[in-house]
Protein backbone atom coordinates (compact mmCIF):
# COMPACT_ATOMS: atom_id res chain seq x y z
CA UNK A 1 0.00 0.00 0.00
CA UNK A 2 1.40 3.40 -1.06
CA UNK A 3 1.18 6.45 1.12
CA UNK A 4 0.64 8.98 -1.65
CA UNK A 5 -0.01 9.55 -5.33
CA UNK A 6 1.50 12.19 -7.60
CA UNK A 7 1.28 13.44 -11.17
CA UNK A 8 4.43 12.16 -12.86
CA UNK A 9 3.74 13.35 -16.41
CA UNK A 10 1.30 15.40 -18.46
CA UNK A 11 1.01 16.06 -22.19
CA UNK A 12 -1.39 17.28 -24.84
CA UNK A 13 -1.78 16.59 -28.54
CA UNK A 14 -2.73 19.61 -30.65
CA UNK A 15 -4.06 18.97 -34.17
CA UNK A 16 -2.08 20.93 -36.74
CA UNK A 17 -5.01 22.70 -38.40
CA UNK A 18 -5.87 26.09 -36.97
CA UNK A 19 -9.25 27.70 -37.57
CA UNK A 20 -9.75 31.38 -36.78
CA UNK A 21 -12.94 32.71 -35.27
CA UNK A 22 -13.68 34.47 -38.57
CA UNK A 23 -13.31 31.15 -40.42
CA UNK A 24 -15.60 29.49 -37.90
CA UNK A 25 -18.24 32.13 -38.55
CA UNK A 26 -17.91 31.52 -42.31
CA UNK A 27 -18.46 27.81 -41.69
CA UNK A 28 -21.56 28.58 -39.65
CA UNK A 29 -22.94 30.73 -42.48
CA UNK A 30 -22.31 27.92 -44.96
CA UNK A 31 -23.92 25.21 -42.84
CA UNK A 32 -26.71 27.40 -41.41
CA UNK A 33 -27.65 29.73 -44.30
CA UNK A 34 -31.01 30.52 -42.70
CA UNK A 35 -29.27 32.22 -39.75
CA UNK A 36 -27.70 35.67 -39.49
CA UNK A 37 -24.14 35.30 -38.17
CA UNK A 38 -22.54 38.67 -37.45
CA UNK A 39 -18.82 39.28 -38.04
CA UNK A 40 -16.75 39.10 -34.87
CA UNK A 41 -19.52 37.41 -32.88
CA UNK A 42 -17.37 34.70 -31.29
CA UNK A 43 -14.57 37.00 -30.22
CA UNK A 44 -16.93 39.70 -28.96
CA UNK A 45 -19.02 37.32 -26.83
CA UNK A 46 -16.43 34.80 -25.72
CA UNK A 47 -12.96 36.17 -26.48
CA UNK A 48 -12.25 33.39 -28.99
CA UNK A 49 -9.57 34.04 -31.60
CA UNK A 50 -8.82 30.57 -32.95
CA UNK A 51 -9.00 26.85 -32.22
CA UNK A 52 -7.47 23.58 -33.40
CA UNK A 53 -9.46 21.17 -35.56
CA UNK A 54 -8.75 17.44 -35.90
CA UNK A 55 -8.31 15.99 -39.41
CA UNK A 56 -11.36 14.42 -41.11
CA UNK A 57 -11.81 10.82 -40.08
CA UNK A 58 -10.15 11.32 -36.69
CA UNK A 59 -11.74 9.98 -33.54
CA UNK A 60 -11.42 11.07 -29.89
CA UNK A 61 -9.34 7.94 -29.21
CA UNK A 62 -6.79 9.06 -31.83
CA UNK A 63 -6.21 12.35 -30.02
CA UNK A 64 -6.09 10.64 -26.63
CA UNK A 65 -3.62 7.99 -27.79
CA UNK A 66 -1.34 10.59 -29.39
CA UNK A 67 -1.19 12.56 -26.13
CA UNK A 68 -0.66 9.38 -24.12
CA UNK A 69 2.37 8.40 -26.20
CA UNK A 70 4.04 11.73 -25.37
CA UNK A 71 3.15 11.52 -21.66
CA UNK A 72 4.55 7.99 -21.42
CA UNK A 73 7.75 9.00 -23.20
CA UNK A 74 8.24 11.97 -20.88
CA UNK A 75 7.80 9.72 -17.85
CA UNK A 76 10.19 7.09 -19.22
CA UNK A 77 7.39 4.53 -19.28
CA UNK A 78 6.02 2.09 -21.84
CA UNK A 79 2.36 1.04 -22.30
CA UNK A 80 3.16 -2.20 -20.44
CA UNK A 81 3.97 -0.16 -17.31
CA UNK A 82 0.39 1.12 -17.11
CA UNK A 83 -1.79 -0.96 -14.79
CA UNK A 84 -5.01 1.05 -15.26
CA UNK A 85 -6.14 3.24 -18.16
CA UNK A 86 -8.95 5.73 -17.61
CA UNK A 87 -10.65 7.57 -20.48
CA UNK A 88 -12.27 10.75 -19.15
CA UNK A 89 -13.75 12.86 -21.92
CA UNK A 90 -16.95 14.50 -23.10
CA UNK A 91 -16.31 13.26 -26.66
CA UNK A 92 -16.18 9.50 -27.16
CA UNK A 93 -15.81 7.04 -30.01
CA UNK A 94 -18.68 4.76 -29.04
CA UNK A 95 -21.64 4.32 -26.75
CA UNK A 96 -20.37 0.78 -26.19
CA UNK A 97 -17.77 -0.45 -25.40
CA UNK A 98 -15.80 2.00 -23.30
CA UNK A 99 -13.61 4.23 -25.46
CA UNK A 100 -10.77 3.40 -23.04
CA UNK A 101 -10.59 0.00 -24.76
CA UNK A 102 -9.98 1.68 -28.11
CA UNK A 103 -7.24 3.89 -26.69
CA UNK A 104 -5.58 0.93 -24.97
CA UNK A 105 -5.62 -1.04 -28.24
CA UNK A 106 -4.04 1.84 -30.16
CA UNK A 107 -1.32 2.16 -27.52
CA UNK A 108 -0.72 -1.56 -27.19
CA UNK A 109 -1.62 -1.45 -23.49
CA UNK A 110 -3.06 -4.55 -21.82
CA UNK A 111 -4.12 -2.98 -18.51
CA UNK A 112 -7.73 -2.96 -17.33
CA UNK A 113 -9.64 0.11 -18.47
CA UNK A 114 -12.64 2.23 -17.55
CA UNK A 115 -14.43 5.32 -18.83
CA UNK A 116 -15.20 8.16 -16.40
CA UNK A 117 -17.68 10.80 -17.50
CA UNK A 118 -18.70 14.01 -15.74
CA UNK A 119 -18.73 16.69 -18.45
CA UNK A 120 -15.68 18.98 -18.24
CA UNK A 121 -14.70 17.67 -14.79
CA UNK A 122 -13.96 14.17 -16.11
CA UNK A 123 -10.18 14.40 -15.72
CA UNK A 124 -10.47 15.71 -12.16
CA UNK A 125 -12.81 12.86 -11.27
CA UNK A 126 -10.39 10.40 -12.90
CA UNK A 127 -7.63 11.85 -10.71
CA UNK A 128 -9.80 11.24 -7.65
CA UNK A 129 -10.35 7.63 -8.72
CA UNK A 130 -6.66 7.10 -9.47
CA UNK A 131 -5.58 8.59 -6.14
CA UNK A 132 -7.93 6.34 -4.18
CA UNK A 133 -6.84 3.20 -6.04
CA UNK A 134 -3.16 4.04 -5.71
CA UNK A 135 -3.47 4.76 -1.98
CA UNK A 136 -5.14 1.37 -1.39
CA UNK A 137 -2.42 -0.41 -3.34
CA UNK A 138 -4.75 -1.64 -6.10
CA UNK A 139 -2.71 0.19 -8.77
CA UNK A 140 0.64 1.96 -8.99
CA UNK A 141 0.58 3.62 -12.44
CA UNK A 142 -2.66 5.07 -13.80
CA UNK A 143 -2.87 6.65 -17.25
CA UNK A 144 -5.69 9.20 -17.59
CA UNK A 145 -6.55 10.29 -21.13
CA UNK A 146 -9.10 12.40 -22.94
CA UNK A 147 -9.80 13.24 -26.55
CA UNK A 148 -12.12 16.17 -27.19
CA UNK A 149 -13.59 16.91 -30.64
CA UNK A 150 -16.30 19.56 -30.15
CA UNK A 151 -15.57 21.02 -33.59
CA UNK A 152 -17.89 18.31 -34.99
CA UNK A 153 -20.84 19.93 -33.21
CA UNK A 154 -20.80 22.82 -35.67
CA UNK A 155 -22.22 20.52 -38.33
CA UNK A 156 -25.46 19.97 -36.40
CA UNK A 157 -28.47 21.87 -37.69
CA UNK A 158 -29.87 24.77 -35.68
CA UNK A 159 -33.56 25.35 -36.34
CA UNK A 160 -33.72 29.11 -35.79
CA UNK A 161 -32.13 32.17 -34.23
CA UNK A 162 -33.64 31.46 -30.81
CA UNK A 163 -31.99 28.03 -30.86
CA UNK A 164 -28.68 29.57 -31.96
CA UNK A 165 -28.50 31.49 -28.68
CA UNK A 166 -28.43 28.18 -26.80
CA UNK A 167 -26.17 26.34 -29.28
CA UNK A 168 -23.54 29.05 -29.79
CA UNK A 169 -21.50 28.40 -26.62
CA UNK A 170 -20.91 24.80 -27.76
CA UNK A 171 -19.53 26.08 -31.07
CA UNK A 172 -16.56 27.66 -29.27
CA UNK A 173 -15.04 24.23 -28.58
CA UNK A 174 -11.60 23.23 -29.83
CA UNK A 175 -10.15 19.76 -30.48
CA UNK A 176 -7.42 18.40 -28.22
CA UNK A 177 -5.95 15.20 -26.84
CA UNK A 178 -4.67 15.13 -23.26
CA UNK A 179 -2.92 12.63 -21.02
CA UNK A 180 -1.90 12.63 -17.39
CA UNK A 181 -0.02 9.90 -15.50
CA UNK A 182 -0.48 9.35 -11.78
CA UNK A 183 1.87 7.08 -9.86
CA UNK A 184 2.47 5.85 -6.36
CA UNK A 185 4.84 8.05 -4.38
CA UNK A 186 6.56 8.01 -1.01
CA UNK A 187 6.24 11.80 -0.87
CA UNK A 188 3.01 13.84 -0.95
CA UNK A 189 1.96 14.82 -4.47
CA UNK A 190 -1.81 15.09 -4.60
CA UNK A 191 -2.48 16.90 -1.32
CA UNK A 192 -6.27 16.99 -1.40
CA UNK A 193 -9.41 17.12 -3.51
CA UNK A 194 -13.00 18.26 -3.14
CA UNK A 195 -16.10 17.96 -5.31
CA UNK A 196 -19.50 19.62 -5.08
CA UNK A 197 -22.60 19.31 -7.25
CA UNK A 198 -25.75 21.28 -8.00
CA UNK A 199 -27.64 18.56 -9.83
CA UNK A 200 -30.90 20.52 -9.81
CA UNK A 201 -29.28 22.57 -12.59
CA UNK A 202 -28.61 19.59 -14.89
CA UNK A 203 -30.88 20.97 -17.63
CA UNK A 204 -28.92 24.23 -18.02
CA UNK A 205 -26.47 22.58 -20.45
CA UNK A 206 -27.43 19.43 -22.33
CA UNK A 207 -26.52 17.37 -25.36
CA UNK A 208 -28.93 14.53 -26.05
CA UNK A 209 -28.14 10.87 -26.48
CA UNK A 210 -29.46 10.10 -30.00
CA UNK A 211 -30.16 6.45 -29.12
CA UNK A 212 -32.58 7.03 -26.27
CA UNK A 213 -35.49 9.36 -25.70
CA UNK A 214 -37.92 11.14 -28.02
CA UNK A 215 -36.95 11.49 -31.68
CA UNK A 216 -38.21 15.08 -31.87
CA UNK A 217 -35.58 16.50 -29.52
CA UNK A 218 -33.08 18.88 -31.15
CA UNK A 219 -29.69 17.24 -31.74
CA UNK A 220 -27.72 20.46 -31.33
CA UNK A 221 -26.45 21.28 -27.82
CA UNK A 222 -28.59 23.51 -25.66
CA UNK A 223 -26.74 25.74 -23.18
CA UNK A 224 -28.52 28.40 -21.13
CA UNK A 225 -25.41 30.45 -20.38
CA UNK A 226 -26.93 32.74 -17.76
CA UNK A 227 -28.56 29.90 -15.82
CA UNK A 228 -25.39 27.80 -16.11
CA UNK A 229 -23.20 30.56 -14.68
CA UNK A 230 -25.68 31.12 -11.83
CA UNK A 231 -25.59 27.41 -11.01
CA UNK A 232 -21.83 27.65 -10.41
CA UNK A 233 -22.27 30.20 -7.61
CA UNK A 234 -20.03 29.38 -4.66
CA UNK A 235 -18.34 26.36 -6.25
CA UNK A 236 -14.95 28.00 -6.75
CA UNK A 237 -15.12 29.42 -3.24
CA UNK A 238 -15.74 25.91 -1.92
CA UNK A 239 -12.41 24.98 -3.50
CA UNK A 240 -10.79 27.89 -1.67
CA UNK A 241 -12.24 26.62 1.62
CA UNK A 242 -10.79 23.20 0.92
CA UNK A 243 -7.44 24.83 0.25
CA UNK A 244 -7.61 26.69 3.56
CA UNK A 245 -8.44 23.44 5.38
CA UNK A 246 -5.22 22.00 3.95
CA UNK A 247 -3.31 24.94 5.41
CA UNK A 248 -2.88 27.07 2.28
CA UNK A 249 -4.32 30.24 0.76
CA UNK A 250 -4.68 31.07 -2.92
CA UNK A 251 -1.66 33.37 -2.85
CA UNK A 252 0.55 30.39 -1.93
CA UNK A 253 -0.10 28.70 -5.27
CA UNK A 254 2.66 29.01 -7.86
CA UNK A 255 0.17 28.04 -10.57
CA UNK A 256 -3.62 28.19 -10.63
CA UNK A 257 -5.40 26.23 -13.37
CA UNK A 258 -9.09 26.99 -13.86
CA UNK A 259 -11.52 25.56 -16.37
CA UNK A 260 -11.83 28.16 -19.14
CA UNK A 261 -15.18 28.10 -21.03
CA UNK A 262 -14.73 31.73 -22.15
CA UNK A 263 -12.46 34.68 -21.51
CA UNK A 264 -15.05 36.76 -19.57
CA UNK A 265 -16.01 33.87 -17.28
CA UNK A 266 -12.35 32.99 -16.65
CA UNK A 267 -11.52 36.59 -15.75
CA UNK A 268 -14.54 36.81 -13.42
CA UNK A 269 -13.77 33.47 -11.74
CA UNK A 270 -10.14 34.39 -11.11
CA UNK A 271 -11.04 37.86 -9.82
CA UNK A 272 -13.62 36.37 -7.47
CA UNK A 273 -11.02 34.01 -5.99
CA UNK A 274 -8.26 36.61 -5.72
CA UNK A 275 -6.09 34.89 -8.34
CA UNK A 276 -3.48 37.17 -9.93
CA UNK A 277 -2.79 37.16 -13.70
CA UNK A 278 0.73 35.90 -12.98
CA UNK A 279 -0.70 32.69 -11.50
CA UNK A 280 -2.78 31.76 -14.57
CA UNK A 281 -2.06 30.42 -18.07
CA UNK A 282 -4.76 31.83 -20.41
CA UNK A 283 -5.67 29.24 -23.08
CA UNK A 284 -9.23 29.88 -24.23
CA UNK A 285 -8.51 32.62 -26.78
CA UNK A 286 -6.03 30.38 -28.64
CA UNK A 287 -7.77 27.02 -28.23
CA UNK A 288 -11.42 27.54 -27.35
CA UNK A 289 -13.19 25.39 -24.78
CA UNK A 290 -11.30 22.09 -24.89
CA UNK A 291 -13.47 20.47 -22.22
CA UNK A 292 -11.67 17.94 -20.06
CA UNK A 293 -8.39 18.85 -21.75
CA UNK A 294 -8.38 22.37 -20.34
CA UNK A 295 -6.53 21.68 -17.06
CA UNK A 296 -3.92 19.34 -18.64
CA UNK A 297 -3.38 21.96 -21.37
CA UNK A 298 -2.56 24.63 -18.79
CA UNK A 299 -0.21 22.29 -16.94
CA UNK A 300 1.56 21.40 -20.18
CA UNK A 301 1.95 25.01 -21.30
CA UNK A 302 3.26 25.97 -17.86
CA UNK A 303 5.85 23.18 -18.00
CA UNK A 304 6.98 24.05 -21.51
CA UNK A 305 7.26 27.75 -20.60
CA UNK A 306 9.34 27.02 -17.51
CA UNK A 307 6.58 28.28 -15.22
CA UNK A 308 6.12 24.96 -13.43
CA UNK A 309 8.89 23.16 -11.55
CA UNK A 310 9.09 20.30 -9.09
CA UNK A 311 8.02 21.41 -5.65
CA UNK A 312 5.65 24.11 -6.95
CA UNK A 313 2.18 24.30 -5.43
CA UNK A 314 -0.55 23.88 -8.06
CA UNK A 315 -4.27 24.50 -7.54
CA UNK A 316 -6.74 23.04 -10.04
CA UNK A 317 -10.31 24.35 -10.20
CA UNK A 318 -12.90 22.68 -12.42
CA UNK A 319 -16.43 23.70 -13.39
CA UNK A 320 -18.72 21.49 -15.44
CA UNK A 321 -22.27 21.24 -16.67
CA UNK A 322 -24.44 19.05 -14.52
CA UNK A 323 -23.49 21.14 -12.63
CA UNK A 324 -20.38 20.38 -10.61
CA UNK A 325 -17.25 21.92 -9.19
CA UNK A 326 -13.95 20.17 -8.56
CA UNK A 327 -10.74 21.15 -6.77
CA UNK A 328 -7.34 19.53 -6.47
CA UNK A 329 -4.19 20.78 -4.73
CA UNK A 330 -0.89 19.29 -5.86
CA UNK A 331 2.76 19.53 -4.94
CA UNK A 332 4.38 19.21 -8.33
Amino acid sequence: MSGFSRISSVAVHLPQQRQTAAEMEETMRATQPHLLILDGLLERLYGLQERRVAPPGSMPSDLAAAAAEVALQRAGLSPSDVDLLVFASVSEDLEEPATAHVVAHKLGATAPVVDVKNACNGVLNAMQLADALIRTGAHTTVLIVSGEMPSRLMGLEVAGRSDLVFALPAYTGGDLGAALIMQASEQPGLLGMRFVANSAAWSTATMINPYFGADDRPRCPRIDSEALVRSFTGMALDGLRAMHELGYKIGDADLVCVHQPSVPLTVATCAGMGVTPEQVIPVFARHGNVGTGCLPLQLTEALEAGRLRRGDLVALFGLASGTSGGFALCQW
